[in-house]
């Protein structure tokens, strides 16, 4: 939460002292590693019952860590590398402090609940862990209840007496998974999923009817020319000649009209005067007329 919302006014007012430590020849590698020697420090002097002594030392734990990034905005030394040094040794300072809980709280046989910091150290790195995934994935996933600034201020309350320790931890355990959850779920819907098969529907070109595929398909000189020994009704023939492209016909035989044509030639009837006198003579004679034109 702090460093979701409040960065810049932290980077702000430590600036001026990052300038100062730098200006005394400090580097943000070497407080990063003071830093981790301090953890350590805590950690011990928790495991041996001191804890108010141990709220000075995490104090200064965290002081060594809010103040290497502005001595390396100082000093023109950001990198890749420094931060992933100082990544590596909050994670490794982080476990330190909770071993050092787990020392205290066997030491003062609590029993089963010295897994209460194992449980709180698993947490804190599913929340490190999603916020590196994440950017790796492209996407932003820092902000929440429980970053590692309050982590460390609410561990610093609950050394304010012993009997607060262990409600402390419970509360410790419960934000952070809440932070958790909470940064899966935003992550979660900043990343692509997988495409719905309603939305493959919505995108699909819109049904066409047998016609228009019919029409889009239409190749009169495929459609129009017909191996040797077929041919069409002369009223199909008379609607269909315009589209037909030029190309003398072989032999065709009509199928229902019973007429024979040659190239360059006349209609023959062949049946002409067997039905002559069923009167479909006339009716011949225009279809011969159509195939004429």
């Amino acid at each position: 939460m702090l460093d979701g919302r409040w960065r810049e006014a932290v980077d702000r007012r430590t600036a001026p002292v990052g300038r100062a430590l730098h200006r005394r020849g400090l580097t943000a590698d070497v407080l990063t590693a003071t830093g981790l020697l301090s953890a350590v420090a805590t950690a011990v002097t928790v495991g041996t019952g001191h804890l108010h002594l141990a709220i000075g030392l995490l104090a200064l734990t965290g002081f060594h860590d809010l103040l290497d990034g502005p001595v390396a905005k100082a000093a023109g030394t950001a990198s890749q590398r420094g931060a992933f040094f100082d990544s590596v040794s909050d994670r490794v300072a982080d476990a330190i402090l909770m071993g050092g809980v787990t020392w205290y709280l066997v030491s003062a046989h609590e029993g089963h609940l010295a897994l209460l910091p194992l449980a709180v150290l698993a947490a804190t790195a599913l929340v490190s862990y999603q916020r590196a995934k994440a950017e790796a994935l492209g996407v932003a996933a820092k902000g929440g209840l429980m970053e590692r600034a309050e982590r460390m201020v609410l561990l610093g309350a609950g050394f304010l007496a012993s009997w607060l320790l262990v409600p402390d931890l419970w509360a410790l355990l419960g934000l952070t998974t809440l932070t958790a959850g909470g940064r899966f779920v935003r992550v979660w819907r900043a990343l692509d999923g997988p495409e719905r098969p309603r939305d493959r529907r919505r995108t699909r070109e819109p049904r066409r009817s047998r016609v228009g595929r019919w029409r889009e398909g239409w190749d009169p000189s495929r459609h129009l020319s017909r191996p040797e020994g077929t041919g069409f009704p002369p009223t199909l023939a008379r609607s269909l000649e315009p589209l037909r492209p030029f190309r003398p016909v072989t032999k065709v035989r009509g199928r229902r009209r019973g007429v024979l044509v040659r190239s360059g030639g006349r209609p023959l009837l062949e049946r002409g005067r067997r039905l002559a006198g069923k009167g479909f003579a006339g009716r011949v004679g225009r279809d011969r007329d159509a195939l004429d034109r």
